[in-house]
């Protein structure tokens, strides 16, 4: 089977400090107690991944009155944090890490540029102590697992017997239609359903949501967990917003998904008491 990131060309200055790190130290944005849990998990972090993607939003003509999905919008919003996406990814293959835990995906739209924008994915790289049952912890495109979930709650799933996959996500750019005058002028005063806001809204978060469960199915995961449902305005204005869903793939690595139930601890001090 061919490379998945074959096409991907990281920088000169990357490709160093990736180098650096394999034969130094690991970096990590984890905080202390997730990077306790992740090595408590079986993971050993081995570097910090990014992927940049600086990326020129076009412009797509919408109806004042009426509800559509701007296509071309939405397309360049998930192209452009794909980018960014396989790019951190290439860098944790790079390391060859199993994966990458504590994912985060930011937008940052750029004064120098009228519609540019920098899509910025980050992440921890990690190398699994022991091999799974199914003998590897890479998903099915041979890539490393990529998760947003915090070190907390990746230590919960393995110790659940359950794998990420991959970060999954959808994204739908979508007009809402204005109201017309007299619509407005009825509604003055009245406890009514905007029916037209009603629609618009729950068809772009259900192209969000399918999409991002579309890449699921694409990943044979049992599941998405730690989702999120955003609605990003940035800057087109009140009538045009990014319906964004975003989650965390699993699927299970044993039958019995259960964890060992706390146990009590006292503390051995006296309270301050003399």
């Amino acid at each position: 089977m061919s490379d998945p990131f074959s096409s991907v060309t990281l920088p000169s200055d990357a490709r160093a400090r990736l180098a650096d790190g394999r034969a130094r130290l690991f970096t990590s944005d984890l905080s202390v107690n997730e990077f306790l849990l992740v090595r408590q998990a079986g993971f050993r972090p081995v570097g910090l991944v990014l992927g940049s993607s600086v990326y020129h939003v076009g412009i797509q003509a919408r109806k004042w009155g009426k509800n559509m999905e701007l296509e071309k919008l939405s397309e360049a919003m998930y192209h452009a944090r794909e980018l960014a996406m396989t790019r951190m990814e290439a860098e944790a293959d790079a390391l060859g890490a199993d994966g990458i835990v504590g994912v985060r995906l930011e937008i940052e739209f750029k004064e120098y540029g009228n519609d540019l924008a920098e899509f910025v994915a980050v992440g921890t790289a990690v190398v699994a102590e022991e091999k799974p049952p199914t003998g590897t912890w890479r998903n099915n495109k041979r890539m490393p697992f990529t998760s947003d979930l915090s070190g907390q709650d990746f230590w919960t799933l393995i110790q659940s017997g359950y794998v990420p996959q991959g970060l999954v996500m959808g994204t739908c750019v979508y007009h809402i239609a204005h109201q017309g005058m007299l619509a407005t002028m009825n509604n003055l005063g009245a406890n009514v359903e905007i029916t037209a806001f009603t629609e618009a809204l729950y068809d772009a978060r259900e192209l969000a949501m399918g999409r991002m469960q579309a890449e699921a199915e694409a990943l044979d995961a049992e599941g998405v967990v730690g989702m999120q449902l955003l609605s990003l305005p940035h800057r087109w204005g009140g009538h045009t917003t990014e319906f964004f869903a975003i989650g965390t793939a699993v699927r299970p690595l044993r039958d019995d998904h259960v964890i060992a139930t706390p146990s009590l601890v006292l503390p051995l001090t006296d309270g301050g008491r003399g």
